[in-house]
């Protein structure tokens, strides 16, 4: 897998390589919500009540952005989300 925002990572894309984006999820207890962003892909920052609502958001937002950043011709290549949390990972 090659992640989304290294170098070269369009080339790869387009070679059809597996693609991989890194999703950061926080919980804000206060509204209730899960919300994701991503260092690898700009412009993904969604928000969605449970987390399998919020696995649907990002995956539709990283297609919509993909699409965005090979102007409508995206590659088919299919990224995986990892979701990160300390809060939900802690032991």
């Amino acid at each position: 897998m090659y992640r989304i925002g290294f170098p070269g990572w369009k080339v790869a894309a387009r070679l059809h390589w597996p693609l991989k984006v890194v999703v950061h999820v926080h919980h804000d207890k206060e509204a209730a919500v899960y919300f994701a962003h991503s260092p690898d892909l700009r412009g993904l920052v969604v928000e969605a009540k449970t987390l399998e609502a919020l696995r649907d958001e990002v995956r539709a937002a990283t297609v919509e952005l993909l699409d965005a950043e090979f102007n409508g011709h995206r590659p088919q290549a299919s990224p995986e989300l990892r979701f990160q949390d300390s809060a939900l990972c802690a032991a």
